[in-house]
């Protein structure tokens, strides 16, 4: 059975950086997009950043965009997301997820219903 386990969830201060990265098992890289959703008490979960299996550019978030950095290894089997210059609004639950559609932008800009297997979340927290 597919699993999603992601590690490397923190406390840092602001400014300060964290990388998450995202074990992906049973899975054949071709199968879709992968990405990172994130979750604040009270709302909705939303996509903040996905890389599709194809050509093509990864998607980011408005809230994100130049600030964290996606990418996948299709050796290891294995997704990461850097995250620079983080902010006291980046805090949140973040959850690695596989969306069976390939299109980066479509699997992370269109919400939840996109996604097909989530992992178990990381909490990030940013605060000084």
């Amino acid at each position: 059975q597919l699993q999603l386990v992601e590690s490397g969830g923190g406390l840092v201060q602001p400014g300060g950086s964290l990388r998450l990265s995202c074990a992906v098992s049973e899975f054949t890289f071709d199968d879709g997009a992968l990405g990172w959703f994130r979750q604040v008490p009270g709302q909705e979960r939303e996509g903040v950043s996905c890389i599709g299996s194809r050509n093509g550019s990864p998607y980011y978030s408005d809230s994100v965009r130049g600030r964290f950095t996606i990418s996948r290894d299709n050796v290891k089997n294995t997704l990461s997301l850097q995250m620079n210059n983080l902010k006291p609004e980046d805090t949140a639950v973040y959850y690695c997820v596989l969306s069976s559609n390939h299109d980066a932008e479509e699997a992370c800009s269109m919400g939840p219903i996109e996604v097909d297997y989530w992992g178990q979340g990381t909490q990030v927290t940013v605060s000084s």
